[in-house]
């Protein structure tokens, strides 16, 4: 009887001291890392203010291949959601969602040196109040540095349990923290150093619609305007004359599709849409599908070389290229081009300025989680404003270039189609119009402005 009273005893006193240590231990936790990456901090921001690139950086497919991602709410900033599940019980099921970013998207310029996104975390860790802070400093010299402080914070109340799981703060959250920060800087890392702050891009829909279109290919030694004036009016009147001929009308402005921008060579095709997706070839009538592009490793060698390869067999009018386009004659093809979600910018000034305007879209494609493929779903500019001159050859209007990246769903991931608007399409911020009365464009040794400054 001594022995069990003993016991009592002893457990009471264990039972006491265990409620004692939890009342002193802290009602709330905290863990925090931080790196320093070679990005401007408007593109860490971007990135980490949407969860459509988090499934590339989170750790949880790193436990777990086979966790599963569903997004949902909004597509950026506040009130974007994404839950995940898994067998793995070190995964287990949760959600994430964006309850701040400070300051708004649109707020953050050159002049603005800190931001802060914080996410709410839902999942089997215990506590309350639980959410990741990420701070973003920004850093360096010339300001292209930022320090990123990803901190998770918890709260626990009187809850003994809860308290007591704080010893183990350093184990989950903090390994959470630890691997998706460096595989978040990883990802960054493939994100080119492309100021893109001033740009307004729409997302666009735009509609199937037959072209005609022929491939070509400019040596850039001589400069690009003075090569593309020479080639693209000579394919629009190759695509003119092969329209009269199948008894079809041109029914907008010409098209250009980049193939390849190199060093020193750039090649395309120049396009103009038609009034007709069925066409009669030499008595056979043919009914215009999308082009389809060969394997991966097939169009970057022929991209690199030419736009034909030189050991193809002949094609004949009515035939297929291997693009699975139709051929038309010895130069001019057929096919159903636009159909799929794409992002759009505008472009007021030379044509040298598409280039940089593409490659702006395609860094804030890659920062906001927009998928694309620039060899299954090639890029396009339309001239949906050509540039005036009075009769002394000065510029009186620039022209005006709208520059279209198609854009596709994240594989994988439930949620995960391209969204209807971009965050800037959202706020009613408007895209530039035809500038006129303004100094000349850049020439093309000159780097041109961002897509929207201009208007400005």
């Amino acid at each position: 009887m001594t022995r069990v009273l003993e016991f009592i005893v002893a457990l009471i006193i264990v039972v006491v001291v265990g409620v004692v240590v939890g009342i002193i231990m802290p009602g709330s936790g905290h863990v925090e890392r931080s790196l320093v990456v070679s990005k401007d901090l408007r593109q860490v921001y971007d990135m980490v203010s949407n969860f459509r690139t988090f499934p590339d950086y989170g750790v949880l497919r790193a436990y777990d291949p086979r966790t599963q991602y569903t997004l949902s709410g909004s597509a950026f900033g506040p009130g974007s959601e994404i839950s995940w599940s898994s067998q793995d019980l070190k995964v287990g099921d949760g959600k994430l969602t964006i309850a701040n970013a400070t300051p708004a998207f649109n707020k953050i310029d050159s002049t603005v040196n800190s931001a802060e996104i914080t996410w709410n975390v839902d999942n089997a860790w215990r506590g309350s109040d639980k959410h990741f802070t990420l701070d973003l400093l920004r850093q360096g010299n010339t300001g292209k540095l930022t320090k990123i402080t990803w901190s998770y914070d918890v709260g626990y109340g009187f809850n003994l349990l809860d308290r007591y799981s704080n010893l183990y703060i350093h184990g989950q959250p903090d390994a959470f923290i630890q691997y998706s920060l460096n595989n978040l800087q990883n990802a960054l890392a493939s994100v080119p150093n492309v100021d893109y702050s001033d740009l307004i891009p729409y997302m666009e829909q735009p509609k199937a619609t037959p072209v005609l279109l022929v491939s070509t290919q400019i040596n850039l030694k001589g400069g690009l305007i003075d090569a593309m004036n020479d080639a693209v009016p000579a394919a629009e009147n190759e695509i003119k004359a092969a329209a009269k001929k199948l008894g079809v009308n041109i029914t907008g402005p010409r098209i250009v599709y980049t193939t390849n921008f190199g060093d020193q060579t750039y090649s395309f095709d120049v396009a103009m849409p038609i009034d007709n997706a069925n066409l009669n070839v030499n008595g056979q009538s043919y009914q215009l599908a999308p082009e389809t592009p060969p394997s991966l490793a097939s169009q970057v060698a022929s991209a690199s070389t030419s736009a034909t390869p030189a050991n193809a067999p002949a094609l004949n009018p009515g035939d297929k290229d291997r693009n699975g386009r139709l051929v038309i004659d010895s130069n001019v093809r057929a096919m159903l081009a636009f159909g799929k979600p794409t992002l759009m910018a505008k472009w007021n000034g030379t044509i040298v300025g598409v280039k940089n305007t593409r490659e702006q879209l395609e860094a804030y494609a890659q920062t906001h989680g927009l998928k694309f493929n620039e060899i299954t779903d090639r890029s396009y500019d339309i001239e949906a404003q050509p540039e005036v001159k009075d009769n002394s050859g000065n510029i009186t209007t620039y022209a005006q270039y709208e520059v279209y990246l198609p854009v596709g769903d994240i594989e994988g991931v439930t949620g995960g189609a391209a969204p209807a608007q971009t965050p800037e399409q959202q706020g009613g911020m408007k895209q530039p119009g035809v500038l006129s009365n303004n100094p000349q464009p850049a020439s093309s040794s000159t780097a041109p402005a961002p897509a929207s400054s201009a208007a400005k």
